[in-house]
């Protein structure tokens, strides 16, 4: 885990963006590639898996429960899977370090085993509260005991065979619905979950490429009802993992800001449950092209070329919410550049993340000389025309990894340098995030 002493940086740009580069592999398969290779029986092989601490968190987790994980020689991981079922009692606690994913995934798993674990993490993942999952996997027959307000430490007893559910989402949620389904793996009978609006898929896909009976079904209004049969039988799967889109939205809107610049970005995971800050950037007049598409794993994928671009004020759509909510940290920055005005709407979940992401970059945002109202559930933003923002100021990052990396490319595109108070964070999700941005010409002091 990132250390005590903070890592601050100065972030400029002396001139355009330019280059062709990668990023880190998409944190959400990276996570689920382990866990589902762990249930399996036999060898599984990844490639491309993010080496960040989240990812390693829930590696370090699936080995105290058993299976065995190691890192080739050749960059690929080699998974020896316990089998559904087969989870062993961990001898100490699970230390989630800042990984909301991990936890609430893992509870989901832990919940239909026999078996109990108590789970950790640092000071921000400890005030973000995880009542959501406690619920359906309470529903299913695990004992779940947390400290006050439903955070952590908490500690699950599963339950043997536990009990399948029919759980409507109350609000759309990946980790939540990924927890509900992962319990139902070693559940008997059918469990099923209905989410009202279709949040990221990975899980489903995942799920059904290690040989999961799973099925969705869409009603006419937009919800999905996906159904599980439990006590499965996995087997085990070679996945390349794409780069995460949620790591490329940051030198892509570098990129689109920085007068002059041209940046491709190779290899870049373009689900349309996550790729919708694209979608978004492009309403706002942005030259985003994808080319090389293509399938990897059932995913789709293609390099991103993006030129520097007069974007202009939207209002964006809240039905896109759900597959760029991690995203909307650097669309704020971008929205403070465009012309005219931005309204964000929608964002109750911001404000759980790892901090409260409207409070968090509005503060931010005005420090650097930006205009922006903050709304209970979003932000209003009068962009700059294109201007560069007065900057100067140095940010409190929070120990949020995105809005560390958001403020940064804020500095690229103001009159004076932005410091950030620590990009320590950064290495949950973006290891090497400070290089790639240096080898395409952004200055870091």
């Amino acid at each position: 885990m990132h250390g005590p002493h903070p890592s601050p940086a100065r972030f400029s740009a002396p001139g355009p963006l330019r280059g062709t580069t990668g990023v880190p592999g998409d944190k959400s398969i990276s996570h689920r590639s382990l866990m589902l290779s762990a249930l399996a029986i036999g060898e599984s092989r990844v490639e491309g898996l993010l080496e960040g601490e989240d990812v390693l968190a829930t590696a370090a987790a699936m080995r105290a429960m058993g299976a065995t994980i190691e890192r080739g020689a050749d960059d690929a991981w080699r998974i020896h899977g316990v089998g559904v079922g087969g989870l062993l009692q961990p001898q100490g606690a699970l230390d989630m370090g800042n990984s909301g994913t991990s936890t609430r995934l893992l509870m989901g798993l832990v919940a239909s085993h026999a078996i109990t674990a108590t789970f950790t993490g640092d000071a921000s993942l400890s005030k973000r509260p995880m009542g959501r999952v406690i619920e359906p996997l309470g529903l299913m027959g695990a004992e779940i005991s947390a400290s006050p307000g439903g955070r952590l430490p908490l500690m699950v007893r599963g339950l043997c065979p536990a009990v399948p559910i029919d759980y409507r989402l109350p609000v759309a949620s990946a980790q939540v619905k990924s927890a509900i389904l992962l319990a139902g793996l070693n559940t008997p009978g059918i469990t099923r979950v209905v989410e009202p609006i279709a949040t990221r898929d990975h899980s489903e896909r995942m799920l059904r490429g290690f040989g999961a009976e799973l099925t969705v079904e869409e009603d006419g209004a937009g919800a999905r009802l996906i159904s599980i049969r439990g006590e499965a039988d996995l087997r085990p799967q070679h996945i390349v993992v794409p780069g995460d889109p949620s790591s490329a939205a940051f030198p892509v809107v570098a990129a689109l800001l920085v007068p002059g610049s041209e940046v491709t970005v190779t290899n870049v995971g373009l689900n349309p449950t996550r790729a919708a800050l694209f979608d978004v950037l492009r309403m706002m007049g942005g030259d985003i092209v994808f080319a090389n598409q293509r399938e990897v794993g059932g995913e789709p994928v293609a390099d991103i070329v993006v030129r520097h671009s007069v974007l202009k004020g939207i209002e964006t759509p809240v039905e896109t919410v759900a597959s760029m909510v991690d995203e909307y940290p650097i669309l704020f920055v971008a929205a403070a550049l465009a012309e005219g005005r931005t309204v964000a709407r929608g964002l109750e979940e911001l404000r759980v993340k790892e901090s409260d992401r409207i409070a968090v970059m509005a503060e931010g945002l005005r420090a650097i000389g930006a205009r922006v109202e903050e709304l209970e559930d979003g932000l209003i933003i009068d962009g700059t025309g294109g201007d560069k923002l007065p900057g100067g100021a140095t940010i409190a990052a929070r120990l949020d990894h995105r809005i560390a990396m958001s403020f940064a490319v804020a500095g690229l595109v103001s009159s004076a340098p932005v410091t950030i108070d620590d990009m320590g964070p950064v290495a949950t999700s973006f290891p090497g995030f400070t290089g790639l941005m240096t080898a395409l010409g952004a200055e870091v002091a």
